[in-house]
């Protein structure tokens, strides 16, 4: 009886045996076998980006970071509106669909970079504007760098590759750092992230000085509001 039994499983696993190498050897799989090789390259083929969070180079040439102001706002001469632009800066996005929370910015910006560009102005009149910015308002022989560095990011998905988010960190200005928050729209279109939005600060939370010397041309009140409109490229 021991050896008939031994006999019949020899035989299950000959037929076994045959049947498996016929079919690889005729280029055919059993449907078990094709089904999880089949789902084994389905979820190679799930794009990467998908699956994680993306870093973003910011690019100042593409961009627009401009403090702004009504006359008797930010810097006033003649009733004038003011336009002073940051033209050089850089710095890192991070953004995470699926982690909110785990997002970041980091931009470093020159402030000896800063000028003024409205067209209202001459351009002797600009020239004295950003001298006073610099020796009398910014600074930037003493503080070069204006930093900003994100410790909590918020918010949700408004629409498809759209985020509307609260960029909470500090800011470091004219040698003082604060906390503030950043409202940022946020957009995502292939390689390409774009951020939107404005924030207002106090410049006596951050030292700066109103004009006392020259011409008097620039005169910097309480509230000083930037705009931005960013670009990144993704690394």
């Amino acid at each position: 009886m021991r050896i008939l039994k031994f006999l019949g499983t020899a035989v299950a696993l000959t037929i076994v045996a045959f049947v498996f190498g016929h079919q690889i050897n005729h280029g055919s799989r059993s449907p078990i076998l094709s089904h999880a090789i089949t789902s084994a390259s389905a979820a190679d083929k799930i794009p990467r980006d998908a699956m994680a969070a993306n870093s973003y180079r910011l690019d100042a040439s593409q961009s627009k970071f401009i403090a702004h102001a009504m006359a008797g706002g930010l810097f006033w001469f003649k009733g004038h509106d003011h336009l002073v632009a940051v033209r050089e800066f850089t710095g890192e996005a991070r953004l995470d669909p699926d982690a909110i929370a785990s997002s970041s910015l980091q931009i470093t910006a020159k402030a000896e970079s800063m000028v003024e560009t409205s067209s209202v102005f001459t351009d002797p009149q600009k020239q004295i504007i950003n001298k006073e910015l610099r020796e009398i308002v910014l600074e930037p022989d003493k503080y070069p760098e204006i930093v900003f560095q994100s410790t909590n990011v918020t918010g949700q998905s408004s629409a498809a590759n759209q985020y509307d988010l609260k960029v909470g960190g500090n800011l470091t200005l004219h040698g003082v750092t604060r906390p503030i928050t950043i409202p940022v729209k946020v957009t995502v279109t292939g390689d390409e992230l774009r951020a939107q939005g404005e924030f207002s600060i106090d410049r006596g939370d951050f030292k700066v000085k109103a004009t006392s010397a020259f011409h008097g041309l620039v005169r910097v009140r309480d509230k000083v509001k930037f705009e931005f409109d960013i670009i990144g490229h993704r690394t």
